[in-house]
């Protein structure tokens, strides 16, 4: 039964969970909450599904960043333009946040969604989390060796989260240290080297459960939120799925063309990335994927891969920190009757480029939303008249999120030369990813074929 699985493509099998997935949320939809309302059964169940996959692969992204980070540092060495990749990175991450929000800001004067909408005032309401130019500071200092960071629940419980910023300052530290260090630090980097080899493994192990993960995440997505409350604000999301659509097959497209490489290629290498982080709503949990893509469907070397990837997750977000927050802004400010005059615009520019940035530790869009509106002078009530279909719309922005951390590692490595082009023609996709991983392993099992996610 396992190896009659094993020979059904593996974008058939995420493909399969989707569909059924939102069968089963409709069905669950259906049933409606139980007598005290909380959800039925399917609904739990699919919610336990998809979490315990989100889960698994956040305990994956802590020790891949520590390991790859660091083995990456080392490898750097032998670069010798490893200052401008970064650069050149830095540079991208920029241009292309500043054309997402350039249509963010164009949509939202075409369209005046604060205009055109229904929403009730009753629902406004100040965030629960704000966010500070201070927190990009903040962030850069970790509390602990670990990133690790503690946050009261709603329930009283305090919870445990990992910063991946922190991860990152970490990790580079340490990468360099060794470097410094020498000879003596060899064994370390060996033992480094050793455990990014066995994370990776694990890693594809948690990625042979996408399927069913896929089909807990969408099925909950389905289930809890529906499509009913779209209808008070449809203007506003029918402008960001625009947006977002704009970015990903125009933009993104020209951008890889301009360079001479093919956006279809791009697009079968990086969709098994793309596809999680749409049900998943999780770009940090979507790393090790990204990660995984970037390098072996793009032809990004590793050591740039494994240093631009991480990095992206936590300062790259075309969807949640350009696109939303401009046309968010624009839709509190009419609804307040607030007029926004060219220097408010500018700085919505500015916000949406370097803020994500300024957000990094505490990521989200929530979070980017309200620095831009106390950045304009904006009433942060407003975020709760956009909170009913913010899931709705956090699918497709992290989803452009995604998309952009696998792209601008990949034009930077072309531009400089290091693309393994060879690679990025195949774009195998995770089929060849499994093909790969398997060969490692002494099975009678046949190899998955390449084809298709």
């Amino acid at each position: 039964m396992l190896a009659r699985i094993r020979r059904i493509p593996f974008s058939a099998q995420v493909l399969a969970g989707l569909v059924l997935g939102v069968v089963f949320g409709l069905v669950a939809r259906s049933i409606g909450p139980v007598a005290d309302g909380s959800p039925n059964w399917l609904t739990s169940t699919l919610t336990e599904i998809g979490t315990i996959f989100v889960t698994l692969l956040r305990v994956v992204v802590i020790p891949l960043i520590v390991t790859a980070v660091i083995v990456s540092i080392a490898n750097l060495k032998q670069v010798s333009n490893a200052a401008r990749l970064a650069g050149q990175t830095l540079l991208w991450f920029g241009i292309t946040a500043l054309i997402a929000v350039s249509i963010g800001i164009g949509l939202g004067l075409i369209t005046h969604p604060g205009a055109h909408s229904s929403v009730s005032a009753a629902t406004k309401g100040a965030p629960d989390t704000t966010g500070s130019w201070w927190d990009f500071l903040t962030g850069l200092v970790p509390g602990n060796i670990f990133g690790l960071q503690a946050a009261p629940s709603h329930d009283g419980s305090i919870g445990l989260s990992f910063n991946v910023l922190q991860l990152l300052v970490i990790s580079v530290a340490v990468g360099v240290a060794a470097l410094k260090v020498g000879k003596p630090a060899e064994p370390f980097l060996a033992l480094a080297r050793s455990g990014l080899a066995i994370v990776q493994k694990v890693l594809w192990w948690v990625i042979l459960l996408a399927p069913i993960g896929t089909l807990g995440l969408i099925g909950k997505a389905v289930a809890s939120y529906g499509w009913e409350s779209l209808s008070s604000l449809g203007v506003f999301a029918g402008a960001v799925y625009v947006g977002l659509l704009l970015v990903l097959f125009v933009v993104y497209p020209v951008l890889l063309r301009s360079h001479g490489l093919s956006p279809r290629r791009f697009f079968a290498g990086a969709w098994p990335a793309i596809q999680l982080a749409f049900v998943s709503r999780s770009s940090i949990g979507t790393l090790p994927v990204t990660e995984r893509v970037t390098e072996e469907n793009l032809g990004v070397p590793r050591h740039f891969a494994s240093f631009a990837v991480p990095l992206g997750a936590t300062t790259k977000m075309d969807g949640c920190a350009a696109i939303y927050p401009a046309l968010a802004s624009i839709f509190v400010a009419e609804f307040f009757h607030v007029h926004l005059s060219i220097t408010d615009y500018l700085l919505i520019v500015v916000v949406s480029v370097i803020g994500s940035a300024a957000t990094a530790g505490v990521t989200g869009a929530v979070v980017m939303l309200t620095l831009t509106l106390s950045t304009l002078g904006l009433p942060l009530a407003g975020v709760g008249l956009l909170l009913a279909i913010d899931p709705i719309l956090d699918m497709g922005r992290t989803a452009v999120n995604v998309a952009g951390q696998a792209l601008v590692p990949t034009i930077v490595a072309k531009r400089e030369g290091i693309l393994d082009l060879d690679r990025y023609r195949a774009s195998a996709s995770v089929e060849r990813l499994a093909g790969e991983d398997e060969r490692h392993i002494e099975t009678a099992e046949p190899v998955l074929e390449p084809a298709g996610v």
